[in-house]
């Protein structure tokens, strides 16, 4: 049996979390030899709710998971780590400004970077779900200067499962006959979701996606519109944001992390950017197309990117640019 490794999950008393805790403790991430020290962290009021977590967790009675470390202290939180996944963050309320989310997060993003570069393993990955993610993971990496910016990454992997079952429901087969779709930047209603290079495997035949669901003004439109929005659209049915969903995308990013991506695919994840082949801005957490190997992450570049593409990359991109000027002025604040 392999050394057990550290798991944190922060706003563990939390809905995403209580969807995502059994997949991690019973080998669904990390594979199904591996130990697992689950630690979830949470602010002091939650404390007697991540009791309940962890009794329930005990009960499960998983052979994998070896300790369940409940804690409202960084210092316990983050020590030793070998994967964080940073779920909590303050969620907008009512009334409130972007810019004012904006800074209530960039104080907690910039405290759990810090106890990152202080006590986590140099080597941890870090996956920011908190949103706004992209700006949040991009604080957080600037917060932990000696870890190596590429360990970090957010996630957009929501999203991309959202497109590839949004065409498979199209064209009528299972959501694993749909690979290569691309979303692109933020994770934000300007995101782009992108099927121009994606295929679709139609009754054992590979067809590029426009072929596939031959309705262009579909995929320039409603689809588009439906994936940005879908966040929203769940909210307002289930008066309650993404859980099941968001645990089970914040899953199929680690596993590909830990275990890299199949041959001929990508997946999309927010990652930082630097020279990139597309004409991204330097220093932004932007979500790209990549490939996995090692627990290494590459971006694809070099895809073609016509006129309608380039147009909505670019205006996502200027979203992070602005978020991240307004966030890296609370920085010193």
């Amino acid at each position: 049996m392999a050394e057990p490794i550290r798991v944190l999950v922060t706003g563990a008393a939390g809905q995403i979390a209580y969807s995502l805790l059994y997949s991690i403790a019973k080998g669904d991430v990390f594979g199904k030899d591996q130990p697992i020290i689950l630690v979830l962290l949470d602010i002091t009021p939650m404390l007697p709710v991540l009791d309940g977590v962890v009794m329930e967790l005990q009960d499960c009675a998983l052979p994998l998971l070896r300790e369940v470390i409940p804690t409202d202290k960084v210092e316990v939180g983050f020590k030793d780590l070998d994967a964080a996944i940073l779920v909590g963050s303050m969620p907008r309320k009512e009334g409130m400004e972007r810019k004012d989310l904006l800074k209530a997060n960039v104080a907690i993003f910039k405290t759990q970077g810090e106890a990152l570069e202080k006590y986590a393993k140099k080597t941890v990955k870090v996956l920011v779900v908190g949103n706004p993610a992209n700006t949040n993971c991009l604080i957080a990496s600037k917060s932990a200067p000696s870890i190596p910016k590429e360990n970090f990454s957010c996630l957009t992997r929501l999203d991309h499962n959202r497109a590839r079952s949004q065409v498979a429901m199209r064209v009528g087969v299972s959501s694993d006959s749909v690979k290569n779709v691309i979303i692109w930047g933020n994770h934000s209603s300007t995101q782009y979701p992108d099927v121009h290079h994606a295929i679709v495997n139609h009754h054992g035949k590979e067809l590029a996606a426009f072929d596939a669901v031959n309705d262009e003004s579909w995929l320039k439109g409603d689809f588009i519109s439906t994936v940005q929005q879908r966040g929203a659209a769940v909210i307002k049915a289930r008066k309650l944001s993404s859980a099941m969903s968001a645990a089970k995308a914040i899953c199929d990013h680690m596993r590909d992390i830990w275990f890299g991506t199949p041959d001929g695919e990508w997946v999309s994840m927010g990652v930082y950017s630097s020279g990139n082949s597309y004409g991204v801005p330097d220093d932004l957490m932007y979500s790209f197309p990549v490939k996995i190997k090692n627990k290494t992450w590459k971006v694809v570049d070099g895809l073609p990117i016509n006129d309608f593409s380039r147009a909505k990359m670019d205006a996502t991109a200027s979203e992070l640019v602005e978020e991240r000027d307004t966030a890296v002025t609370f920085l010193g604040a």
